[in-house]
């Protein structure tokens, strides 16, 4: 079992009736069943609808232009007719490689209007990635960005004679550069006199059907193409409109990329659900984040904890302002806490859950730290069982079966799959590749015959049902017999004064057990490394085996474009000067200090050098 390094909840939580919970719980599943899985009712449809209910209302609004929704729906039926026109049918699959911009809905609802599958292409990827993630959907066209172009030119090995060029007046690109690829997409539309789009097409496409494929983020390895159906896209909205108690005078900000799955589908499927409009910004900007939300007078605002952690740390002021709500995941007890203290009270919508996920958990009363509850085990399909990090695997009875676990103990959050032709919720939808499918689930969990999602994810719970996420199976290391969470420890060294950012993970030491940990700091600007503070705050904050034993000092963070820390590519650097160009220190009790690396201080300290094959 993984040790507990802040078993003591933050003092200013509130605990509400479990029962007043469950009754949002139970909005919430209400709202799941509006559409049944064989109904003939897709993301096109809801568009068209809200098209004509809120024809002049705002839908997205960039740089400060807006777009009603029915010109987004006149403009979306445009490039269906080329899309179309250009041999795409129901049930294919086109990619896409653009960044946030009303282009990106534009296309992405004409394919839905054809009943073809939209794959969103991650902008800041080329070479193998890229080609993995065009092949592995089997993409029949490829709807590429100016702004992405580059990415393609540098991976020759595409087949670019499918490949759309879309224009983009904030890149300058040379024509030569882009004139491999076709400019019928924009010279069709040019000469469009129409803008209707004859819905037929899509008329055997149901609910249960794919619309969207969005890659993992791909932390460790080649990104996986997840499932997304429209009936679970839509479902997405219909929840979460209830949730917050969604209407049409909400301003939503989004400001994550669009090709991954939190913004494109808890943002954009609210925002369709209840008529709202998006501000779409292109890329997250820490000193346009607040002058932004003033002046658009967002109400609601979709985040990941490291966005949040940014704007802190920036200590970036906020003018008036009318945002009364944030929904996302990954905000620690500390940062909630100040980010209501410097902002303002707010309801937090902190959840778990994953792209491709057949169960999640949301924190409905504003229990600053937790990422959900769960009131009656009985109303559920999440399950959390006993999982030993060190074997790598779960913990059985005398049955074989998993053991539940119970308040305070850690373990791995499952999804029972549940297959019913006329319930939606409950499905596990997969990946494109039925192997990567079949190894997220576990199956005879409890009985004889059953199938689980596997999260990989560890989490607890305490006495009042509410639920922290600890750390990926994965990135938990053992130290000095102690199992020890990397999540938890860099939640605690966040106090670190001056600190942009803290990566914990764990890396191997020649000659002992388990992992060391080690931790990697990004200073904010214009700020020094101070090994002492950082030793004096690991040493009485954390148990002395969970303390990082090494410190490298990063001149940015290495994460993904979802600002998702990548800790692989360190593990197999570790403690080496050689492979790692960053300053280096090891901790010194001796010295009470976080010392600069040297053999002869790893010689007093009885530590071998890292050896590159040891990772």
């Amino acid at each position: 079992m993984t040790t507990n390094l802040m078993a003591k909840e933050p003092a200013l939580t509130t605990v509400v009736d479990r029962q007043v919970t469950q009754a949002k719980m139970d909005k919430r599943a209400s709202a799941a069943m509006r559409i049944k899985p064989k109904q003939q009712y897709t993301v096109a449809d809801r568009l068209e609808a809200q098209a004509l209910l809120h024809a002049d209302k705002p839908f997205i609004i960039y740089q400060g232009k807006a777009i009603t929704y029915q010109q987004i729906n006149e403009q979306a039926n445009r490039y269906a007719q080329v899309l179309h026109s250009l041999g795409l049918r129901a049930g294919d699959t086109c990619a896409m490689a653009l960044e946030n911009r009303p282009e990106f809905f534009i296309v992405w609802f004409a394919l839905a209007k054809i009943g073809a599958v939209t794959a969103f292409l991650n902008t800041h990827v080329s070479g193998v990635p890229l080609a993995h993630a065009i092949n592995s959907t089997e993409a029949k066209g490829v709807i590429v960005g100016d702004e992405c172009i580059n990415n393609f030119i540098e991976t020759p090995e595409l087949d670019v004679s499918r490949f759309w060029r879309l224009s983009d007046v904030e890149t300058d690109i040379s024509d030569n550069l882009s004139s491999q690829f076709s400019k019928d997409l924009e010279q069709r539309l040019s000469a469009l006199t129409s803008a209707e789009f004859d819905a037929s097409s899509r008329a055997d496409i149901v609910a249960e059907d794919p619309m969207l494929l969005i890659f993992t983020s791909g932390t460790t390895g080649l990104p996986k193409a997840a499932v997304y159906s429209h009936l679970r896209w839509l479902c997405s909205g219909d929840v979460m409109e209830v949730t917050i108690d969604a209407t049409s005078d909400d301003v939503f900000y989004c400001c994550l990329p669009l090709y991954h799955g939190a913004a494109a589908t808890s943002v954009t499927s609210t925002a369709l659900a209840c008529g709202g409009a998006i501000v779409v910004r292109r890329k997250f900007s820490v000193s346009k984040f607040w002058q932004e939300i003033a002046e658009n007078q967002v109400t609601v605002c979709q985040y990941i904890g490291e966005i949040c952690r940014y704007l802190l740390n920036r200590n970036i002021e906020a003018p008036a302002h009318r945002l009364r709500a944030m929904m996302g995941a990954g905000l620690s007890a500390e940062s909630w806490q100040r980010w209501i203290e410097a902002y303002g009270e707010m309801d937090i919508y902190e959840g778990w859950g994953s792209t491709e996920s057949n169960t999640n958990l949301i924190n409905l009363d504003n229990h600053i730290g937790s990422c959900g509850r769960i009131p009656d085990w009985q109303k559920t399909n999440f399950r959390l069982v006993q999982f030993d990090v060190e074997a790598n695997d779960y913990i059985r009875d005398d049955n074989g079966f998993c053991i539940l676990c119970q308040p305070g103990e850690v373990g791995e959050g499952l999804g029972m799959i549940i297959n019913h032709p006329d319930i939606g919720a409950g499905r596990f939808e997969g990946y494109t590749n039925k192997r990567e499918t079949e190894g997220k689930i576990i199956r005879n969990v409890f009985t004889q015959g059953d199938a689980y999602w596997r999260s990989g994810d560890l989490l607890r719970y305490d006495a009042d049902g509410y639920f922290y996420f600890v750390d990926r199976i994965g990135d938990t290391f053992r130290w000095k017999s102690e199992n020890v969470s990397t999540q938890e420890v860099a939640t605690i060294l966040t106090d670190y004064q001056d600190a942009e950012f803290i990566n914990v993970y764990g890396v191997l030491v020649p000659e002992h057990e388990g992992r060391a940990g080690m931790a990697s700091i990004v200073m904010q600007p214009n700020k020094q490394f101070n090994s002492k503070q950082f030793y004096q705050l690991a040493t009485e904050k954390l148990p002395h085996y969970a303390a990082p034993l090494f410190v490298r000092v990063s001149e940015q963070a290495d994460m993904t474009t979802t600002f998702k820390l990548r800790k692989v590519d360190l593990q197999k650097q570790g403690y080496s000067p050689e492979l790692c160009d960053d300053p280096l220190y090891v901790k010194d009790d001796s010295a009470g200090d976080y010392v600069q690396y040297n053999e002869h201080v790893l010689a007093r300290l009885g530590l071998p050098k890292f050896l590159a094959t040891e990772a």
